[in-house]
């Protein structure tokens, strides 16, 4: 029998409302901690929205003509936007021992997609003093974390397919001057999310040390959530 602590579950949602969403993280990081559920990486997009992390600015939401929903969530971090063509990854670990460092927590989310970007040939990096991902002077990915006993929720968005118009109404994550960039503008190749997707999942599995990915769908993730768990999980 394989090491729980070595295995990833994996749940490509689809696209998910952002309220249900920070409704399922919820009970996620509760069942974690109560060591009901593996560490688990929720991957989705979301209809359009922006949201404000905790101490967040709202005169960072410039124009709203089309009347997004907005939320004020308890993530780190300024204001950003969701919507179609963005996959958004919602991790729910238990950090143990070495792993509680939040800031080796973030620079790992970033090797992730710097990995899974280099795999479509797009030369990703950090800039000094900033989170998140740039390729060249533009941002294509954003990080907002929160921590609850040491369990992760919130995460990452990375920009595929983006409408890149929509944050135009906002200044990205607080930098003046920020401009976001998507893989489909900067690559001749048109991915898609669930082909970026299946990328992202095997580079975090591999910069976060798990040796099995178990793939679960959202009602074997709900499942797991409304029962005790059991002494051993079917695996893929």
């Amino acid at each position: 029998m394989n090491d729980i602590s070595n295995i990833l579950t994996v749940a490509d949602l689809g696209v998910v409302d952002y309220g249900a969403a920070l409704d399922l993280q919820t009970a996620m990081v509760a069942a974690r901690l109560d060591d009901r559920i593996n560490d688990t990486l929720l991957l989705m997009e979301h209809p359009h929205v922006f949201t404000l992390g905790r101490g967040a600015d709202e005169r960072f939401i410039v124009a709203n003509p089309a009347g997004i929903p907005t939320y004020r969530v308890s993530r780190g971090g300024q204001v950003t936007y969701h919507g179609p063509g963005q996959l958004i990854g919602y991790p729910i670990l238990k950090l143990e021992g070495r792993a509680r460092d939040v800031t080796r927590y973030l620079r790992s989310l970033e090797d992730a997609m710097i990995d899974a970007l280099h795999e479509f040939g797009l030369d990703a990096n950090r800039r000094a003093g900033l989170t998140g991902i740039w390729i060249g002077d533009r941002k294509i990915a954003s990080i907002g974390v929160g921590i609850r006993r040491w369990v992760t929720y919130h995460g990452f968005a990375l920009n595929v397919s983006t409408d890149l118009s929509f944050f135009d109404s906002i200044v990205p994550c607080g930098i003046e001057g920020c401009r976001m960039t998507s893989i489909c503008k900067l690559s001749a190749l048109q991915i898609s999310v669930p082909e970026f997707s299946a990328a992202m999942k095997k580079s975090f599995a591999q910069v976060f040390g798990y040796d099995t990915i178990v793939a679960q769908t959202s009602a074997q993730i709900w499942q797991h959530l409304d029962s005790p768990r059991a002494e051993s999980q079917a695996q893929e």
